[in-house]
């Protein structure tokens, strides 16, 4: 009972890092729109989902390639430095340059650069790595949000939550991936302890993430029964009721395994993409929506409505986590977003072809 409560709180340990992923997501967005950071000419153009998604998909072949050839030092230094780099622009565009001014920014944008930077390469420690992890998080997220209109960002998370799927339960090699980054001790995945004496830096690398699901088979003895007769090849239902009761053991079995762990992981990119509709919905709201406060944010109701839809998605993905199987995120995640954010869309009195940007308002 003690390890489902060190879990439980771990879970609400990964929410909250969710939360804070989202709100300083929404908090960007104006400090990023004036500071002109919009990566897009037109942010309603539909192909600017087509082209990150082809983006995305050559740097995971780069990523995949760079594991196989032994060459995680690149991918270690690119991610630190792009976490660097994301925690320049997040303090450069809410602290004014005229703050003890250097080289054209404020000193403390270089100094949060330098941190992040120096923690990831000196001491990445779980909490190093979830700090930067939700710096990051908010400002790649508030970034993508100016950048993508609604449409555009619900084609980029539907697009990515089929693609997680393919991934994790078809061709598997989402799994490889996230077998490579754990090592390197980077923000792609977050970490969060069960105990308060757990050491990222002193722990094993987790098992393969594939690996939860090798209980869910469970392997016949030769045998069993007389004469190594399989129980499920005799006439009468006994076989089928053993097999049965086989696979609650197993659930069950299963289940405890997965709470005998020292710490959850959850991939930035579960926190991230969900977000994108979070922010998008806020930039791009329309003045028919009504605000309503969070974290004490004044905030669309569309870009709440995905908010609360994200956390749906993640508690079932949690749940499900819980129970010893890996299964891809965005799927849930991104259906809650989208869920979340159409209903709150309609609740404020938009049509669907306006909650979608087919249609003005």
């Amino acid at each position: 009972m003690e390890q489902r409560t060190r879990a439980a709180v771990a879970a609400l340990g990964i929410a909250a890092i969710f939360l804070l992923v989202q709100l300083g997501a929404l908090a960007l967005v104006e400090p990023f729109e004036q500071a002109g950071l919009q990566a897009t000419e037109n942010p309603q153009n539909a192909t600017n989902s087509v082209i990150y998604v082809g983006a995305l998909l050559v740097m995971t072949g780069f990523m995949l390639l760079a594991f196989k050839y032994d060459l995680d030092v690149v991918i270690r230094g690119l991610v630190v430095f792009v976490g660097g780099y994301i925690g320049f622009i997040v303090l450069a565009s809410i602290v004014p340059a005229s703050v003890v001014p250097v080289a054209g920014a404020s000193a403390l944008a270089w100094a949060a650069a330098g941190a992040i930077v120096l923690g990831l390469l000196v001491h990445p420690e779980w909490y190093v790595i979830d700090a930067a992890g939700i710096v990051m998080g908010a400002g790649a997220a508030g970034l993508f949000g100016i950048s993508f209109g609604v449409l555009p960002a619900l084609l980029l998370l539907g697009a990515l939550a089929v693609y997680d799927a393919i991934s994790v339960y078809g061709t598997e090699h989402m799994l490889t991936l996230a077998e490579g980054v754990m090592d390197l001790r980077i923000p792609v995945v977050l970490v969060v302890p069960l105990t308060l004496s757990y050491s990222f830096l002193e722990a094993d690398a987790p098992d393969s993430v594939s690996e939860a699901d090798a209980t869910d088979s469970i392997t016949e003895a030769d045998g069993s029964g007389e004469g190594g007769e399989n129980p499920e090849d005799r006439p009468d239902s006994d076989g089928e009721s053993d097999r049965e009761e086989t696979d609650g053991e197993s659930d069950a079995e299963s289940s405890e395994e997965a709470l005998d762990r020292e710490a959850l992981f959850i991939g930035l990119g579960d926190a991230v993409i969900p977000t994108v509709l979070v922010a998008s919905a806020a930039a791009f709201a329309p003045e028919a929506v009504p605000d309503v406060v969070a974290g004490g944010l004044a905030i669309p109701a569309t870009a709440a409505g995905a908010m609360v839809g994200t956390f749906v998605g993640l508690a079932i993905l949690l749940r499900m986590v819980l129970r010893g199987r890996a299964h891809a995120g965005l799927p849930l995640l991104n259906g809650g977003a989208i869920a979340g954010y159409l209903l709150a869309a309609v609740a404020s009195g938009l049509s669907l072809a306006q909650a979608i940007g087919l249609a003005g308002v």
